[in-house]
């Protein structure tokens, strides 16, 4: 009699099961066998032991004990066609404003896909600081003394990200520019008073299968130790750590591995996504019955696996 191993169990073809395993044996099984990180069950404990070693990620280091790392050379300028290496940021915000409410940059990170740190400086506030909620974020007077005009932040940064690419080929379809990998990207480019092409943006914040059934944000804090395994912001906000935590909740979303047919029909709903609303004229669209409506409407999500390159 032929067997089919499934991963988790062994099913024998002469008895044909009579609905899905108990809830109490589901249980026992993956509490021995099964990795909480990506809900994958493996043959044996010592098989998900070997798996935690890679899956369940140490924290990383304060951004005081690690080297900066990022030189001018990086930039790609021959256009060598391979797919643009992510770049991870966080900003640390101070107060201002006569109740300290308002958000000011005060300080920002940026991180490559090794995890390595390529730019970090303290930013010269716009407005005064009336408080730098140094139980959060540990930043004092004494560090603005030597920080970062916010003009040469906003040039260095986008040196970085465009990747010596064109304003045109970067808004058209990214081309050598890289992609900016974050936690709630928007609020961090408003208060840096820049902007970002949406198609190259990678917010954790924002990506459906990292948040709620009702399409509301998890922290950041929270999908790390859900996804990754370990506490962050236990103290103060370190803003390389927050990085290096985005970045690895992003590549552990792109590695997934969809089958063919699955990735194939991604692909063309990303592509169908392009024909949208925003084609059609106000006056057209006033006109339209609520099908035709519908029939036009396309979701406008993209899964993360499709920056791999795997189907190029």
């Amino acid at each position: 009699m032929s067997k089919v191993d499934s991963g988790a169990h062994t099913y024998n073809h002469f008895f044909k099961p009579l609905g899905s395993l108990a809830k109490g044996n589901c249980s026992k099984i993956f509490a021995e066998r099964g990795c909480s990180f990506c809900m994958r069950i493996f043959d044996s404990p010592v098989s998900l032991c070997e798996h935690l070693e890679i899956c369940c990620l140490p924290a990383p280091f304060p951004i005081d004990f690690v080297k900066m790392h990022w030189t001018e050379s990086q930039i790609d300028t021959n256009g060598s066609g391979r797919i643009p290496e992510a770049i991870a940021m966080d900003c640390e915000m101070v107060g201002g404003g006569s109740d300290g409410s308002l958000d000011i940059c005060a300080r920002v990170c940026l991180v490559d896909e090794e995890e390595k740190p390529i730019f970090h400086t303290y930013v010269v506030p716009l407005i005064p600081v009336t408080n730098f909620r140094n139980e959060v974020t540990g930043i004092t007077e004494e560090n603005m003394r030597d920080a970062m005009p916010l003009k040469e932040v906003q040039d260095k940064i986008l040196q970085i990200l465009y990747n010596g690419e064109s304003i045109g080929r970067l808004r058209l379809h990214g081309g050598k520019a890289r992609v900016l990998v974050g936690h709630s990207l928007g609020h961090d480019l408003n208060c840096l008073r820049m902007n970002y092409p949406d198609h190259l943006l990678r917010d954790t914040a924002k990506y459906p299968p990292l948040m709620k059934t009702n399409l509301v944000s998890h922290s950041l804090k929270y999908l790390t130790k859900t996804y990754l395994g370990y506490d962050i912001q236990s103290g103060l906000h370190d803003p390389y750590e927050d990085c290096v935590s985005a970045m690895r909740l992003y590549k552990k979303m792109r590695s997934q591995c969809h089958p063919r047919k699955d990735m194939g029909m991604l692909l063309a709903a990303h592509d169908a996504s392009t024909n949208t609303f925003d084609s059609w004229k106000p006056k057209e669209l006033e006109n339209m019955t609520p099908d035709e409506l519908f029939n036009i409407s396309k979701s406008n999500y993209k899964c993360w696996c499709l920056d791999s390159g795997s189907l190029s």
